[in-house]
């Protein structure tokens, strides 16, 4: 099996993950100023994880613990939470939140390789591969020279970027794991984030002293609270879900729709005007989504094949 086709459900869920992830560049460059990255990201999955376990305790539901899972949990942490978190929020310090989204967008491309890599049921076909390629070709579009132009400056920033893009492709993958333990998706946000937080907190107390920080801004504080709620809580429920449903390749694709999002979102909220780039960006964006999808061109081989249909 060369991979899954996605559902209407499962679209509807990676076009409300784009949503709530595309929201995380802005929170994060609205908090970074006054809250340092390990403490940030400390921040980010306590609140996270308290959520969760409320929301379990409400339900009266048990966190299942089957053999292995305690450090399945560790590595999903480490890999979708600590050093991806930690590597945007340091890189969001030396380059925009824009240029930031464009190298999340290389999410994908790690994914079919990984995929490829470490999968049987994922293998990279010719579909695949450009749908990747117009995909990061839209959001290269959509974004503009302005943004285009910074690459080159930070270069450290930016590598830690592509760092954390190769976690996320890993991740993705590792997870699945927890569909055959028998973990639901809940059971999954719940573990990593707590897990996060377990991994977080001496890191803070050693390099990032809060007796020796400076108190946040108000602006700040409400950000962490959005970024912890609606873009770690939230979304990584709705993401382990369509993880076991579509796929790790698939469920990447997500990172293709987030400039999308920011775009129509300062549109709509902000005034801002769309250009004819921005239109043609999503043009390519959605053939690269239907060649990965593949449902698109497997209807169209069917249709030539019994044209009399």
């Amino acid at each position: 099996m060369s991979g899954k086709t996605m559902s209407g459900a499962d679209w509807a869920i990676l076009l409300i993950l784009s949503v709530l992830w595309g929201g995380s560049f802005f929170f994060i460059e609205i908090a970074i100023p006054t809250v340092a990255p390990f403490t940030l990201v400390l921040i980010r999955v306590v609140i996270a994880a308290a959520f969760l376990w409320a929301f379990l305790l409400a339900r009266r539901e048990r966190l299942l613990l089957p053999p292995g899972t305690l450090l399945a949990f560790l590595v999903l942490a480490l890999l979708n939470n600590v050093i991806p978190f930690v590597l945007f929020a340091w890189a969001q310090i030396h380059i925009s939140g824009g240029l930031a989204s464009i190298l999340n967008a290389t999410t994908p491309i790690w994914g079919v390789v990984v995929a490829h890599l470490l999968t049987a049921d994922e293998k990279a076909t010719p579909g695949k591969v450009a749908g990747v390629l117009l995909g990061f070709s839209g959001v290269a579009l959509m974004i503009g020279t302005d943004f285009l132009g910074e690459i080159g400056r930070g270069l450290l920033a930016q590598l830690a970027c592509l760092g954390a893009t190769l976690c996320y492709a890993l991740a993705g993958v590792w997870a699945r794991r927890f569909r055959g333990m028998g973990v639901p998706p809940m059971a999954v946000a719940t573990g990593q984030l707590s897990a996060a937080a377990v991994v977080m907190l001496p890191l803070v107390l050693v390099f990032e002293p809060p007796w020796l920080a400076s108190a946040p801004s108000a602006e700040a504080l409400w950000a962490l609270i959005a970024l912890a709620l609606f873009c770690t809580t939230f979304a990584y429920i709705l993401y382990f879900r369509l993880l076991a449903s579509a796929g790790a390749t698939n469920s990447l694709l997500v990172t293709f729709l987030i400039p999308i999002t920011a775009i129509l979102l300062g549109a709509l909220l902000l005034g801002e005007r769309l250009e004819a780039r921005h239109f043609a960006g999503m043009a390519l964006i959605g053939a690269g989504l239907a060649a990965i999808d593949g449902r698109l061109f497997r209807r169209r081989r069917s249709f030539e094949s019994h044209p009399g249909l």
